[in-house]
């Protein structure tokens, strides 16, 4: 039997910790990684589905590999995730190429279902499934570089936005237990990691469908008193859950980098209500003052749709009004879609893909001026940089990240002078600063 695996994890980092487990579990029967897929025994495809853009990115995923099953039918295509979940049997139909399904709930028994040592359930049945939270004894290949991982703390979500498909594909929340968390932490914190990242739908509601004393407070007190990874990351933190003493817990405590990620997706009052959003545009600039004086050095990043049905622009100027009063240092905009089975589908007043397009542009072009203008505050500074490595743009370059850049969303630092090794954590003089990244040289010592 061939026992070379072939693996693509798409969507989020959520999803990414998922094909970790998978890996880990393949790897523990035999498999081995490789990077060509026409010298793989097993093709796999972790899918996202919570929007159609997603959805079709993994469709042509898919397609592409049933090629190398057409060339050699004794390789196995199996096809795991949230589109599994999403559209379930109507996907065994579709793509008869396909040897196997699995749904979010079934992931963790990927080896038994290969190998036909369980009955065989039903796609049918098995989307109905317990819901599944993994936990630390588990396998996992961590597939990111060594020195940064991320730590999903929950499953599902209790929040019901309008827009959002993920408490139907993903379920109700389950949150870890934090001795199980600390266990991976420490694990983590001793295989190297320096960057360590908190993942969930929303971070802010880890423990509420467990005991009182469990909280995101008392977990992230554990996690610095167990272990003495550098930097840890918090994504996503709803803005309904910010309280302040969330901000001075990051305020005394340097290791939890001042970054938040809070997603604000609109700031018009009537849009928020159709969205099924809990805040009000006075909240989020009381929320946003809150931070600044708080955290006064800290990046914040939030997230904007344009083109929900019923916005107008009027709409849209309160939108580049606040923005260009509160002057996030990262900001995401997307257009609204309409998705089967969410509520916001079946709102009047649909916005045209033109009218989105053009709203689109107008803040992206926006939030460009406003990120290169709040870069320019770290010119002539020094900043702690985790390097990645050689650099994608250019060999002759090195890349790496302050505390003000997550990985794989921000932008970076192109380091143009001095040698370290990836994982390393150094001082690094700031020279320029461009739209969304900066250059600088390492700090000389002595």
């Amino acid at each position: 039997m061939n026992k070379k695996l072939y693996m693509i994890s798409l969507g989020c980092s959520k999803n990414l910790v998922d094909s970790e487990v998978m890996l880990g579990l393949l790897e523990k029967d035999g498999y081995a990684v490789t990077q060509e897929p026409e010298d793989a025994g097993l093709l796999l495809v972790n899918t996202c589905g919570f929007i159609g853009s997603a959805v079709k990115e993994a469709i042509d995923e898919i397609l592409e590999l049933s090629r190398f099953k057409k060339d050699d039918p004794t390789k196995k295509l199996v096809v795991t995730g949230c589109l599994v979940q999403r559209y379930g049997t109507e996907l065994e139909k579709e793509l008869p190429e396909v040897d196997l399904f699995i749904g979010t709930n079934g992931f963790h028994t990927i080896v038994d279902q290969l190998y036909g040592k369980k009955v065989p359930v039903p796609l049918a049945h098995s989307l109905e499934q317990t819901p599944f939270l993994m936990d630390s004894s588990m396998p996992r290949k961590v597939s990111t570089p060594s020195h940064r991982a991320y730590m999903k703390i929950t499953e599902g979500c209790i929040n019901r936005c309008s827009y959002c498909l993920i408490p139907d594909i993903r379920g109700k929340l389950r949150s870890r237990t934090i001795a199980d968390l600390t266990t991976e932490a420490k694990r983590l914190n001793a295989e190297g990691v320096k960057e360590l990242t908190l993942v969930a739908q929303d971070l802010l509601a880890y423990g509420i469908d467990l005991e009182k004393q469990t909280n995101p407070i008392v977990l992230l007190k554990q996690l610095l008193a167990e272990t003495d990874i550098p930097w840890i990351r918090l994504l996503y933190l709803h803005p309904a859950r910010v309280n302040e003493e969330l901000l001075h817990l990051m305020a005394a405590n340097p290791r939890l980098v001042p970054y938040l990620d809070i997603p604000f997706q609109h700031v018009s009052d009537h849009i928020l209500r159709l969205m099924n959003r809990p805040n009000t545009q006075a909240q989020l600039i009381e929320l946003t003052q809150s931070i600044r004086r708080i955290l006064p050095l800290a990046a914040l990043r939030t997230t904007m749709m344009v083109g929900f049905p019923g916005e107008t622009e009027n709409d849209i100027t309160e939108m580049t009004d606040f923005l260009q009063k509160h002057h996030f240092e990262h900001l995401g905009v997307f257009a609204y879609a309409n998705e089967e089975g969410c509520k916001a589908a079946s709102l009047p007043d649909q916005i045209t893909e033109e009218i989105k397009e053009a709203r689109l542009r107008k803040i992206m072009e926006l939030q460009a001026d406003i990120s290169f203008t709040a870069l320019q505050k770290y010119v002539g500074g020094v900043e702690q940089v985790l390097v990645e490595g050689l650099s994608r743009e250019s060999d002759l370059l090195l890349e790496g990240r302050t505390r003000y850049q997550a990985p794989d969303i921000d932008g970076c630092v192109y380091i143009t002078r001095g040698t370290v090794e990836p994982g390393a954590l150094v001082d690094v003089t700031i020279t320029e600063a461009h739209t969304y990244d900066l250059v600088g040289e390492i700090k000389e010592t002595g």
